[in-house]
């Protein structure tokens, strides 16, 4: 077996840790389900973005509740969360926060620092492509270092930190491609998919009641913290991590391992982060499924969140209608 640390959890450490986090997981699951119904696979996928450390970035069309679920994560789990609406007139300072100059009574004057909406938890950037690009840039370093640097000085962020991104797929017009380098800073592109007829028929009926259901809080944040910890402890072994090296690896041009009926379609292929994703977020659905340790069934079920924003097709390959999602199947079928 391999991890990431020289010390892997001990037997009886791994299952007296792992069953009480697997409960609280589930109840935690069950929490939000019962306010955002019947989108069980976005929420494990939101989930493991969490587990993982990670920052998700959320698809879909207006009104299938990807606030809501932000905003019920924020409370299940005691987070404390802020939300950014981004548009095209919001600047850096507006997320990150800037000086002003104070005057005291005495006429001396000073600097003070006055926080933005970065400085939390749990930060919803909706409809995040809507902002310019230097905007978009400024989470970067945050998304990347959990620290921000204003007025030549490094601040921390609270812990965990987390960043849920919204986008919507069908209007385009006003908005700006996040560049790869931002994307490649979000763990999962989840996509969240219109429900179902009995989830919509639940829909109906609960929010449109005098009573709407409000989430109880399941989690600290400082448990959170100690279920992240836990995931980065979780050992891999061999099989899974030749798997998950054989599978970014073969999705790369120009690569010895690359394979060239499927890399044909790609201008570029997914780098060592993918990877680094792929170890994470599998350590994280074995631990929510209340197992000790990833399979390859995780490696393979989390491989399209994972890399779906981390390949790009080319021209050729769009034009003849190759998708991203047909890419991704071939890459897995390399690992089968």
């Amino acid at each position: 077996m391999t991890g990431s640390t020289t010390a892997d959890l001990t037997a009886e450490t791994a299952v007296a840790s792992v069953e009480a986090i697997t409960a609280q997981l589930a109840e935690a699951r069950q929490a939000i389900g019962e306010v955002f119904f019947g989108q069980d696979a976005v929420i494990d996928q939101v989930l493991i973005a969490l587990l993982s450390g990670g920052h998700a970035l959320l698809v879909g069309v207006p009104g299938l509740g990807k606030t809501r679920l932000v905003e019920t994560l924020g409370q299940v789990f005691g987070l404390q969360s802020k939300r950014v609406q981004f548009t095209p007139d919001l600047m850096p300072a507006d997320i990150l926060g800037s000086e002003v100059l104070d005057i005291a009574d005495d006429g001396s004057r000073h600097f003070r620092f006055i926080e933005g909406p970065i400085f939390t938890q749990l930060l919803m950037a909706d409809e995040i492509n809507r902002a310019s690009p230097r905007t978009q840039s400024a989470l970067l370093q945050a998304m990347q270092e959990r620290h921000v640097a204003v007025a030549g000085v490094d601040r921390a962020l609270p812990r965990p930190f987390t960043v849920l991104a919204t986008q919507n797929p069908i209007e385009q017009e006003g908005t700006y491609p996040l560049p790869e380098a931002q994307l490649d800073r979000f763990l999962f592109d989840i996509r969240v998919p219109y429900p179902d007829r009995a989830t919509e028929a639940k829909i109906l009926t609960v929010t449109t009641g005098t009573e709407q259901p409000v989430p109880k809080t399941v989690m600290t944040p400082a448990e959170l913290v100690a279920a992240q910890a836990l995931v980065r402890r979780l050992p891999v072994a061999e099989q899974v991590l030749e798997g998950i090296l054989r599978l970014v690896r073969s999705g790369r041009p120009g690569e010895t391992e690359a394979n060239s009926e499927i890399v044909q379609h790609l201008e570029w292929g997914p780098g060592p982060r993918a990877a680094q994703a792929l170890m994470l977020a599998s350590r994280a659905r074995a631990l929510l499924q209340g197992r000790y340790a990833p399979s390859l069934d995780d490696v393979v079920a989390l491989a399209e969140p994972v890399l779906r924003h981390r390949i790009a097709l080319t021209y050729v390959a769009r034009a003849e209608g190759v998708r991203s999602g047909d890419v991704i199947s071939a890459l897995v079928r390399e690992i089968q």
